[in-house]
């Protein structure tokens, strides 16, 4: 019995003892893959960037795993809420608190929060937090919370990015339009509705087009992008009120990573004041501002443009007859409402619009395809003129006037825009010197004037270089008395190789090219510096009279620079006379008096030259500060009539009317002398005393007055 029970009590023995070990296997085996598992779930967590934490909120422990944080292990003493605050950033948590507060309170199912926490490294870094209640306790409250820690920090930069550009998308003033591969609108910015005028609405999913433009164009710029993945371009568009507005277009490609095209990005900015800041400058570019219509500028690239294409053409090259004298007699202001009067009726006409240009002052050109027929441009020019002379009414005034039309042909008459506008105003300025109304063709014999002209324009240049301009004086006698008063300094071209050229042929092309400012000058310093030297030698006590042209005169500092020249030579101002003839004043007669004033203040005698062969106003007359009148060599010429007598007469009487000193100029005969003294002229000067003389010779006249021996040629008291 006892070996029974010992059997049975080891066999018992035997059985507890394998279940212990099978229990301990057991036990092993799961903690083996319970270790297994949490190594799995720290590699995930590493893998992921996430960190594993655990919170028993009852015992106040709190742990987290160590991946790109150092590992964290709360004592039971700790009363922070949350556990980890110290290591949030100040600003956040708040919000952290309160999202934590909800979720152990109930009210949420799970506890989300994005917030900055410090690293390891003492920088804040984003992190996404995420946990959630796994136990409670009796009454319901939480017992702990388990959860991940995700760092978030580069989606967060790229978040910031991405909002960082979606502001700017939204406050550029450029438009942006996002479409897909078929053009189809994904997405536009609000600039696109403020330029457009179309709202965001109406646009999504539509066809990017172009309204004013046929479908061509918008294929033409997808066949460009797929070539080259970049268009751009000026455009011009619609808004839905008809408002036209233009803007500068770009478009680009956007490939997805397989380097297929996924979405085009269109950027475009109005540019509507740009181009019209540019139409008006091009308006004043290229359009004569008083009449609208093409300026010289586009009259020259027209005729280049004709000669690089080879193309027949003639031009019409047309200025108005006396022009000159209608601004000196009616003003400026009705000048200019004449020209434009004159274009609107020439534009009315389709043989002129599109083809008349201004060249400048009265100046206007016309450009006709040239036919075969040369009869046509002689049709052409008559039927120009005919319009030209049907009476014009301006400011109640109803003026009938003509033109005279220079022509030339391309190629016939030069083969660049220099050389044929230079020879239609040959031709034009050769019909004028034929009369009113005239039209030329251009020729060679032409040419050869032209170019004389040129040749004296050069040697004019080169005399006022060289110094060839010198003055010759002509006396100015008393008729009474035949005493010498004064003398007229006339200026006289001396070439070493042609000798004296006559005034009558470099003078009006000085005046016409601005050159007998110069010349004006030279003689003036050299006529002060004669005077000075003859008054020093007591040779002479009088007043040497000087020619101003128009030019001269017009000069905003012609007081100064006489003041200079004065100073230069040291020629007391009374010892000098300045000559101005009627036409010159009459520019601008009431800039004219400023200036006749500011010299007669210097102390300067004044004298108008010419006088009544202008358009001189006796109202004007008594205001302009003269001393003298000088009658014209015309009326001197007609004493031999009544009514050149009478005129002679007239002019005196208003001179002495006047208070003014009268000198006759062109006196050539006694006959002429002995009249004037009738008619109580003071002063003459002419080729029966004297030719004008060189200085030197002058010098000699006035050394044989003081001598005596200079024959008189007083007139007789009793005549």
């Amino acid at each position: 019995m006892q070996s029974y029970l010992f059997t049975i009590a080891l066999v018992i023995a035997t059985a507890t003892s394998c279940l212990a070990i099978y229990s301990i296997i057991k036990v092993r085996r799961s903690q083996s893959k319970l270790a297994q598992s949490e190594e799995q779930l720290r590699l995930s967590l590493w893998a992921s960037g996430d960190e594993l934490w655990d919170w028993k909120v009852n015992q106040a422990q709190f742990y987290r795993s160590s991946s790109w944080l150092s590992s964290v292990e709360q004592s039971t003493n700790s009363t922070e809420f949350p556990p980890y605050k110290q290591l949030i950033h100040p600003d956040d948590l708040s919000r952290v608190q309160l999202l934590l507060q909800q979720h152990l309170a109930g009210e949420t199912t799970m506890f989300e929060a994005n917030y900055r926490m410090k690293d390891n490294d003492n920088h804040w870094t984003w992190v996404l937090d995420r946990g959630k209640a796994v136990a409670f306790a009796a009454d319901g409250s939480v017992t702990r919370v388990t959860g991940t820690l995700k760092n978030i920090h580069h989606l967060k930069q790229t978040e910031e990015q991405l909002q960082l550009f979606a502001r700017c998308l939204e406050n550029i003033s450029d438009a942006v339009v996002i479409c897909d591969h078929q053009f189809s609108i994904l997405e536009v910015n609000p600039a696109f509705s403020s330029i457009t005028g179309l709202s965001r609405k109406a646009v999504l999913n539509k066809r990017f087009e172009l309204s004013l433009y046929p479908s061509k164009f918008m294929a033409d710029i997808r066949a460009k992008l797929n070539a080259d993945e970049h268009w751009s371009g000026e455009v011009r568009e619609q808004r839905p009120n008809g408002d036209i507005y233009y803007a500068d277009l770009t478009f680009d490609v956007i490939n997805d990573t397989q380097q297929q095209t996924s979405q085009y990005v269109a950027v475009f900015s109005d540019i509507t004041e740009r181009k019209q800041r540019e139409a008006k400058l091009s308006d004043l570019v290229n359009k004569d501002t008083l009449t609208g219509l093409p300026n010289r500028a586009v009259f020259i690239q027209q005729l280049s443009a004709i000669v690089t294409q080879n193309t027949e053409y003639a031009v019409l090259v047309f200025d108005l007859d006396n022009f000159k004298k209608i601004n000196d007699s009616l003003g400026h202001d009705l000048g200019d409402s004449l020209l434009c009067k004159i274009s609107a009726r020439l534009n009315q006409f389709a043989q002129y619009k599109n083809a008349l240009y201004r060249l400048g002052g009265d100046e206007f050109a016309i450009l006709i395809k040239q036919p075969s027929d040369k009869n046509f441009i002689e049709v052409f020019a008559k039927e120009l003129l005919g319009h030209i002379n049907q009476p014009f009414f301006v400011n109640k005034h109803e003026l009938v006037i003509s033109c005279s039309i220079g022509i030339v042909t391309y190629p016939t008459h030069g083969n660049n825009a220099q050389v044929l506008l230079r020879n239609a105003d040959t031709a034009m300025y050769n019909a004028k010197s034929q009369g009113a109304n005239r039209f030329l063709f251009f020729n060679d014999a032409m040419n050869q004037l032209a170019v004389k002209r040129l040749q004296i324009e050069n040697l004019i240049r080169y005399g006022l270089k060289e110094d060839f301009f010198c003055v010759y004086y002509q006396p100015k006698l008393d008729i009474i008395t035949g005493q010498l008063v004064g003398m007229e300094a006339l200026v006289r071209f001396n070439t070493p190789k042609g000798g004296l050229i006559s005034p009558a042929s470099f003078i009006p092309i000085a005046e016409e090219t601005g050159q007998i400012i110069e010349i004006g000058e030279v003689v003036l310093r050299k006529a002060c510096q004669d005077v000075k030297r003859w008054i020093d030698q007591g040779l002479f006590d009088g007043r040497v009279a000087v020619n101003l042209s128009s030019r001269q005169f017009a000069l905003p500092f012609l007081c100064e620079q006489i003041d200079q020249i004065l100073q230069e030579t040291e020629l007391p101002s009374y010892h000098l006379e300045l000559e101005i003839t009627e036409g010159t004043v009459m520019q601008s007669p009431k800039l004219a008096i400023e200036t006749m004033k500011k010299l007669r203040a210097r102390g300067m005698h004044l004298a108008m030259d010419d006088f009544g062969t202008g358009y001189s106003s006796l109202a004007y007359l008594k205001q302009f500060p003269l001393n003298t009148l000088k009658i014209d060599k015309i009326f001197i010429d007609d004493l031999n009539t009544a009514r050149g007598r009478n005129m002679v007469d007239t002019i005196v009487t208003i001179a002495h009317n006047l208070n003014l000193t009268v000198v006759a100029e062109g006196v050539e005969q006694l006959e002429q002398v002995e009249m004037l003294h009738k008619l109580r002229c003071q002063i003459i000067q002419g080729y029966y005393y004297s030719k004008p003389i060189s200085a030197n010779d002058f010098s000699t006249f006035l050394q044989e007055i003081k001598q005596k021996r200079w024959q008189s040629f007083a007139i007789a008291t009793d005549v």
